[in-house]
């Protein structure tokens, strides 16, 4: 294995992060809600989750090619291997982010998703949770 295709892998890694971050950073709220888990009011990761579902979706409704597949097929094509040639570990995450679907498909579930992610700022606001606030306002007993 060349630098380019172990540089193509790592971009692989790093997109199949992303969507797992995207992905799993929404169950963590839903959850986190019912759980009453007071890290998935963390502004930080409430925002930076929401921007990147808001870059998926804007790129998908613009018919952009996500740069990091992108990125990856550059380093494929230098590494001299096809778009779909790669290590063991590039295969199977790969398989789990590429299928086929039409793309207004993908369009549609992005932009559901973006609106579900949307809800979530509504019903599991971010900044301090409601346990913190019932303390915060309570007199002080000295």
């Amino acid at each position: 294995m060349n630098l380019y295709s172990y540089l193509a892998d790592v971009v692989l890694i790093v997109h199949g992060l992303y969507v797992g971050f995207v992905l799993f950073g929404l169950l963590a709220i839903l959850i986190g809600k019912l759980s009453k888990w007071n890290w998935i009011r963390n502004v930080w990761f409430r925002y930076v989750h929401l921007t990147m579902i808001l870059i998926v979706t804007v790129e998908a409704l613009l018919g952009i090619v996500c740069p990091l597949t992108t990125l990856e097929n550059y380093l494929r094509g230098a590494a001299g291997q096809s778009v779909r040639s790669n290590s063991f570990m590039g295969q199977m995450v790969q398989s789990v982010l590429f299928y086929q679907a039409p793309a207004w498909m993908f369009t549609v579930a992005y932009c559901a998703f973006f609106i579900v992610v949307l809800f979530t700022l509504v019903i599991v606001p971010p900044g301090k949770s409601r346990s913190i606030d019932a303390a915060d306002s309570r007199p002080n007993r000295r």
